[in-house]
């Protein structure tokens, strides 16, 4: 009897009951499966319209991003080229400069004064000489990234740095060189070789490897000398621990060019009398002030 009962009271299925209350709610419609399949074809074709109107733009675009790049390689050129002129006006100033420099000293000076130029690296020598060349070892990378050499100086192990041309400048100087250049810089004695990051200053000039020394000497004496000194040693043990490649030869005929832009000071004696004087004056009293004495 409660089966009969259950038929009576339920003759219809219960889906039948939920679809005829979504057709009564409004909510009748397609399939799930269909309207997700609608969905998913309106999502690619929306997917589609904004690649297509991307492309469109990229292609609208390129003209205007080329024109753009070649202004810019353009620019870049044409201050170039401006900075290599100025570069060469500067040398010929330089060159002015020295010229009047000279001839100033030669008519002041006379014989002193061709002597004082010479000695101070302002007039061109030649003579018989030494050359030595000192180049990064043969697998150095440009970017510096080799084994680093174990002193605080140094960041890279086959690499010729700052300090290395210091000492080699030095050792040909105590080895009783007259005149030295480094790729065709001569040096004073108010000349520096620094570092800035990978590059090796010569007066602030960049300078890149090989690194060609000239120096100008009785040829085997100086040779012998800087091989004997510490700082030819020192060269010697760059190139057998790290590979520095480096060669020393005799030559005949060397020549050096004066340096580019040359510092005249003058020191004069002052009179004893006048000095005293200041020295009251500065004082606030009549005799002369006590110093002391010390190194600058």
């Amino acid at each position: 009897m409660s089966l009969l009962t259950n038929v009576m009271d339920h003759s219809l299925d219960d889906g039948y009951a939920e679809a005829a209350a979504r057709r009564r709610s409004g909510e009748a419609g397609l399939p799930r499966p269909l309207r997700a399949k609608l969905w998913l074809g309106g999502g690619l074709v929306l997917a589609a319209l904004v690649v297509t109107l991307g492309a469109a733009q990229a292609r609208h675009a390129a003209p205007v991003v080329a024109k753009e790049r070649q202004e810019l390689i353009d620019r870049v050129g044409s201050e170039t080229k401006h900075a290599d002129d100025l570069e060469h006006q500067v040398e010929g100033l330089r060159g002015d400069v020295g010229r009047r420099q000279q001839a100033a000293l030669k008519q002041h000076g006379g014989d002193t004064g061709q002597l004082v130029s010479l000695l101070a690296g302002g007039t061109e020598v030649h003579g018989p000489g030494v050359k030595l060349v000192v180049d990064d070892a043969k697998d150095t990378e440009t970017g510096g990234d080799g084994d680093p050499r174990q002193n605080e100086d140094f960041t890279a192990s086959g690499r010729v740095r700052d300090h290395d041309l210091q000492r080699v400048v030095n050792g040909l100087w105590a080895s009783g060189a007259e005149a030295v250049s480094v790729n065709g810089q001569r040096l004073t004695s108010l000349s520096a070789v620094r570092a800035a990051g990978d590059a090796i200053l010569v007066d602030n000039r960049p300078l890149v490897p090989p690194y060609t020394v000239l120096a100008v000497g009785n040829g085997t004496e100086l040779v012998a000398a800087f091989r004997r000194s510490a700082d030819g040693a020192y060269l010697a043990s760059l190139h057998s621990d790290f590979g520095i490649r480096t060669s020393l030869s005799v030559q005949d005929d060397v020549r050096l060019p004066a340096a580019p832009s040359l510092i005249v000071r003058t020191a004069r004696p002052v009179p004893s009398g006048a000095a005293a004087g200041a020295t009251a004056a500065a004082s606030g009293t009549g005799k002369p002030a006590k110093t002391e004495k010390g190194t600058s």
